[in-house]
């Protein structure tokens, strides 16, 4: 028997609230939902990969600075010697291959790494850098040096393991498949976040699922700057997208530029000493050039290229990629040491400039040690979520041996006038950032053929319990 409640004659009659009309965002979220869920589980493992390796890279600048004191540093001295003699103590004691450049000495207590190519043993990408003591050409020892950034063994098998982990071309797929998807699942645990009620959000007071859900969402709001970041600078590099962002790059005209390293003139006499004995030191001499240089404003830390054959000119390069950037070059006649061209940082295309400032800060060199810490963080960040994500998955299947899986059928409740602009943003993201598009395609086309199945094995069982 039901009571229906009593209702008083002095108390004035209640109007109805009319019910808020759904917004434009109701019949997305769902969608989001199962977008972010699945994702989450699908990539998280490579993406706990990409960040636990980013942690080690971002550790291993500070960590090369130890373990490779006895070659980096050296006592200050009185006077740097002529970088001539310096190269030619690092080619005593290391005839073999030839010098592919020099870097000398950046700052009173740093070695000069003078590198060699075509060394016997040394990979074909890499180079032998010789350490000297620009004070007394004592040769501090050997170590093969991997990029522009001149890094040496223990942060090259790092950078190797987070790029591609040590499986080559192929490995790297990997790598870009985890950035291709890592804004992706940020923008939606974001969009996600941003959707639930306040009181969804809070996590003070609360207890189980809802308290793992609080600090998920919590900690990725605050990161999903640095991961939207990291995604983006991660592509420009990959195999890829790589490629179509350099294509993309090109067809703008904002290409990264190079000084032009074609010798003024026919110097013969230049022609016979490039091809002489490969001590990189040839016409005028290291020191001329180095002064060429100087007198153009390049200043340390600078990377001496001799030159590639009887036509071309040295080039010097400045190599600081932290900031303020240094990132000039010249061209110098190795015949006359006369500076043939010249190419300022200041005068990169917009796009390059951003490219690099990218780059840099990915690595953890633009602002240093600030930045290293800055990428530690963010890994950090990102291997929580991770761990949070699987816990709440476990979760949501109370203690069961998986956890229960966001319903199907969300993409059917998107009007036409929003699915249609959706799916055209999603082929052309699947255009350009290949790793994205063909997994989510994929999964779309599996998805929606089992959600099929599983509708017709409904329709089909009531017709057999009547039976």
């Amino acid at each position: 028997m039901s009571i229906a409640p009593s209702t008083s004659t002095d108390e004035a009659p209640k109007v109805a609230t009319p019910a808020p009309s759904p917004s434009r965002w109701a019949p997305l979220r769902p969608l989001v939902l199962r977008l972010h869920f699945y994702a989450g589980l699908l990539v998280a493992p490579f993406l706990l990969v990409a960040a636990t390796t980013g942690l080690l890279y971002a550790a291993s600048f500070q960590a090369e600075k130890i373990v490779y004191a006895d070659e980096m540093t050296v006592p200050v001295g009185d006077t740097k010697l002529p970088i001539s003699e310096q190269v030619a103590a690092a080619r005593k004691a290391h005839p073999d291959g030839t010098v592919s450049a020099v870097r000398p000495s950046p700052a009173d207590d740093a070695s000069t790494r003078v590198l060699l190519s075509g060394v016997k043993g040394v990979d074909d990408t890499h180079t032998l850098a010789v350490f000297v003591d620009p004070y007394t050409a004592e040769v501090r020892g050997a170590l093969e040096q991997y990029g522009s950034t001149g890094a040496l063994p223990l942060r090259t098998w790092i950078d190797e393991f987070h790029r591609d982990l040590h499986l080559g071309e192929n490995g790297r797929l990997y790598s870009e498949f985890a950035a291709s998807w890592l804004w992706v699942i940020a923008g939606g645990g974001v969009v996600l976040w941003l959707s639930r009620r306040r009181a969804l959000r809070k996590v003070r007071g609360t207890s189980g699922r809802r308290r793992t859900l609080g600090l998920h969402g919590t900690v990725g709001v605050w990161a999903a700057i640095g991961f939207f970041f990291l995604s983006a600078t991660g592509l420009t590099w990959s195999t890829y997208t790589g490629a179509n962002i350099d294509e993309l790059r090109t067809s703008l005209g904002h290409s990264t530029p190079s000084v032009s390293a074609t010798a003024g003139g026919d110097h013969g006499g230049h022609g016979a000493a490039a091809g002489s004995g490969g001590n990189g030191d040839h016409g005028v001499g290291l020191d001329e050039i180095l002064a060429a240089a100087r007198s153009e404003g390049l200043g340390d830390p600078v990377e001496i290229v001799p030159p590639a054959d009887a036509s071309s000119a040295y080039v010097v390069k400045q190599v600081q990629r932290s900031w303020p950037e240094k990132q000039d070059s010249a061209a110098i006649d190795p015949a006359t040491g006369e500076v043939t061209d010249v190419l300022r940082f200041d005068d990169y295309p917009l796009l390059a400039k951003l490219t690099r400032w990218g780059i840099d800060l990915h690595t953890g060199i633009l602002f240093g040690l600030v930045n290293q810490i800055a990428l530690m963080l963010l890994a950090l960040s990102l291997i929580l979520l991770i761990v949070m994500g699987y816990r709440m998955w476990w979760q949501r299947g109370r203690g069961s041996a998986f956890g229960r899986p966001i319903p199907r059928g969300a993409w059917q409740q998107v009007p036409p006038q929003i699915l249609v602009p959706l799916v055209a943003v999603i082929a052309v993201l699947g255009y350009f950032v290949p790793l994205l598009g063909i997994p989510l395609a994929t999964f779309i086309v599996v998805d929606v053929v089992l959600g099929e199945i599983a509708h017709r094995r409904g329709r089909r069982t009531p017709r057999n319990a009547e039976a």
